[in-house]
């Protein structure tokens, strides 16, 4: 067992197991995807830590063990349709593309979506793949989808986003609507009714992209 092996191994039994994750897809999944393959070199030895890495940019490689509850949540079936928005390193996106049928990881960056690429290439893993554009327009051309997952922290669901989950699709995001901690968030679609639960407080830090608007000062 090589040293990213057993990293892995203690990942899934130190971080996800004990955080009140027990979808056996989900844990087989992260036990699965070779993290150190998604970061920059840079990252590898610590690809497995209990912390959001930084990628540069402002932009951060959740912690295993949110991004582990918020896959249980979604509750993924073999048939499904997954948006990974602002998928970065592609990380999220491998994950899913185990549990789902195919995964279109919506990124802004180019070097993260070359990162990406790259991870998915060498994961042999063909169901994903990369769309680079606006990541709060989402990508309507494959909608609607049956998971949306925000792969980092946001202030509030952009309606474009939120009007390509189908019927009976499953939404999940960290909001940080202001300063203090976020909320893990499962959103449903009903028809037109939207609904939302929160799950648990996370860290996860906030993407630039969906940071609260300003508010006004007279």
């Amino acid at each position: 067992m090589s040293v990213y092996d057993a990293a892995r191994a203690n990942m899934v039994e130190s971080q996800i197991r004990p955080n009140k994750v027990s979808d056996e897809r989900v844990i087989a999944a992260f036990g699965r995807i070779r993290r150190e393959a998604f970061v920059p070199p840079a990252l590898a030895q610590v690809a497995y830590a209990d912390e959001n890495l930084p990628l540069g940019g402002g932009r951060y490689l959740m912690q295993p063990m949110v991004a582990a509850r918020l896959f249980q949540a979604a509750g993924i079936g073999r048939g499904d349709t997954v948006l990974i928005v602002a998928a970065g390193v592609g990380y999220e996106a491998a994950v899913a593309a185990i549990l789902g049928r195919s995964v279109v990881a919506l990124e802004s960056d180019a070097e993260l979506a070359r990162l990406g690429r790259a991870g998915l290439v060498e994961h042999r893993i063909a169901a994903a793949g990369y769309v680079e554009g606006p990541l709060t327009q989402g990508h309507r051309q494959r909608a609607p989808y049956d998971v949306i997952i925000f792969a980092g922290a946001i202030a509030e669901v952009p309606a474009e986003i939120a009007s390509q989950l189908g019927d009976g699709g499953r939404m999940l995001a960290v909001l940080r609507p202001g300063a203090g901690v976020g909320r893990a968030t499962l959103i449903t679609r009903t028809g037109e009714v939207l609904a939302r639960r929160a799950i648990f407080d996370a860290g996860t830090p906030l993407l630039a992209e969906f940071a609260p608007k300003p508010a006004f000062v007279f």
